[in-house]
């Protein structure tokens, strides 16, 4: 079987940074029921610290948290839209804790990733079971849906029927009148972002949001930020310790991103790395019985890149009706290599899809873009992913430097090449310039900070962990030999042990330890 000419959808949105997480922690709603606690403030100076003027009345806003989904407590916390012009225009984000089990030390701030998870939908449906006992002892658990994320002034761009038909569509940016097409629906889709979101569209940066971090440190009543973040958390959290190194407390970046790197530089990255994870699950594979490829592990990956090759030539249709086109395919791939529970069910819906039903790949698909049976998606992880980077990540949209840049990744990443390529379109027509740009953060007078790096992370890399620790004057890089997306919480006992006693007993541990 030979690959055909290269016929790719384009799904008019960046790269796989930091999808999802912990799996199934990004269910449900925070319902607000009786009052649990009464109404705080946060106006004591040694917690509020030296913050300016107008913006002081956002530290010591009085909140009110109320129980809800049992055991659980939830509240919105104010903060500017516009950290330049504070008194204009203001909103609201959502926040939930599961109070401390035992003696209290503060609140850990915890954050999945994305960019575009929730943090409320991570604590509520997996605080009590992702976090260790000891962990949740000592620290109440807060969780927040960043700005512009679900609950918190989302960004709205397509609704269900228009995603499913996004997630359809293929070009060919081989001809004139394909990229045409590849053109004007990136400007649709922008438009549409526009017009169906909020003011604080142009403001749902990661600056921004680690300054709202700030204002919910102060909320909770805590003088420094204790914080857990993953994956793109982990560039939150390193942004808010080069804002804010002082008030940075017990710090953990686990699956951590590069702030040097450009938007180039991560596709590579995150292309070779899911390249690696893919061989990785291979070699497993062929291990085992009832393997759905056979040989040795390059005559594997070729067979899964003539498969999705077929995918990409022509879109195979589930026996529901739905359509699964080389880039459903390719991100269903990608998909599976976030954690090694997935391997099973990878190798079941490739086995199908060699026996020409897709529905295995479709039913991956349809989870990582958290769309459920019924065809309503369940967040708007894609529409806030795109708008947040597009405001960080300053995009070369030039067709050259595109094409150059594909020919590159297909090189080094050939299955995962397409999924990656072509990334400037997504922000090419976006309405708000980026705001952002790459460059290193040193926190310089912060604490020691824990860098944690998984050795066979698809994607972040590895080799970012190890960047970022040498980058934070206070980095401390700890290692976990293994393979899928981040540590804490789904690696072993050992990486387990460091972090907590890190967090709750203060022992730091020796740069370099390896669980």
């Amino acid at each position: 079987m030979t690959a055909p000419n290269v016929r790719r959808r384009n799904r008019l949105r960046l790269p796989l940074t930091a999808a999802v997480v912990a799996l199934g922690l990004m269910l449900g709603s925070c319902s607000v029921l009786a009052p649990e606690q009464p109404t705080v403030s946060s106006a004591d100076p040694t917690v509020v610290g030296d913050v300016p003027e107008n913006l002081k009345d956002f530290y010591t806003q009085a909140v009110t948290w109320t129980s809800c989904n049992g055991g659980f407590q939830c509240s919105d916390v104010e903060v500017p839209i516009d950290y330049s012009a504070p008194d204009k225009a203001s909103i609201k984000l959502s926040v939930i804790r599961l109070p401390a089990t035992g003696k209290r030390q503060g609140a850990m701030l915890v954050n999945p990733g994305g960019p575009g998870s929730s943090g409320v939908d991570m604590v509520k449906d997996g605080g009590k079971s992702y976090f260790s006992e000891k962990l949740r002892g000592a620290y109440d658990v807060v969780g927040f849906d960043p700005r512009g994320v679900q609950r918190s002034a989302p960004v709205k761009c397509l609704d269900d029927a228009q995603m499913d038909a996004a997630r359809q569509m293929v070009f060919d940016e081989t001809t004139d009148a394909g990229l045409a097409a590849i053109e004007a629906e990136a400007k649709r889709q922008a438009d549409l972002c526009k017009t169906n979101s909020g003011p604080s569209l142009p403001f749902v940066d990661t600056v921004s949001s680690a300054r709202d971090m700030d204002i919910l440190r102060a909320v909770v009543g805590d003088s420094k930020l204790n914080y857990m973040g993953f994956s793109y958390g982990t560039k939150l959290g390193a942004t808010y310790a080069g804002l804010f190194p002082a008030r940075v407390g017990k710090f953990s970046l686990d699956g951590a991103m590069d702030p040097s790197l450009d938007i180039d530089q991560v596709s590579m990255g995150q292309a070779v790395a899911f390249e690696n994870a893919l061989r990785a699950w291979a070699a497993n594979c062929l291990a085992g019985s009832e393997c759905p490829v056979s040989g040795t592990v390059d005559e594997a990956m070729a067979q899964i890149r003539e498969l999705n090759a077929v995918y990409t030539d022509t879109p195979q249709q589930t026996p529901e009706g739905r359509v699964v086109n080389g880039t459903e395919f390719t991100g269903a791939l990608a998909f599976g290599m976030y954690s090694t529970d997935l391997w099973a069910p990878l190798s079941g819906a490739l086995k199908q899809a060699f026996a020409g039903d897709a529905s295995g790949m479709l039913m991956l698909a349809d989870f990582s873009a958290d769309r459920d049976s019924d065809g309503k998606y369940n967040s708007n992880t894609s529409a806030a992913f795109t708008a947040i980077n597009c405001l960080d990540y300053p995009m070369n949209s030039d067709l050259a430097h595109m094409d150059q840049q594909a020919e590159l990744l297909r090189k080094a990443a050939p299955t995962f090449a397409d999924l990656l390529s072509y990334s400037g379109m997504s922000c090419k027509f976006w309405p708000y310039k980026a705001t952002g740009k790459p460059a290193t953060i040193s926190a310089k007078g912060a604490g020691p900070i824990l860098v944690v790096g998984t050795t066979g992370d698809p994607a972040t890399p590895y080799a970012w962990a190890e960047a970022l620790a040498k980058q934070l004057d206070s980095g401390v890089l700890v290692t976990w030999k293994g393979e899928g997306h981040t540590a804490y919480g789904r690696s072993n006992a050992c990486l387990t042990s460091v972090v907590d006693d890190y967090f709750v007993d203060g022992k730091v541990p020796v740069a370099g330890t390896s669980c």
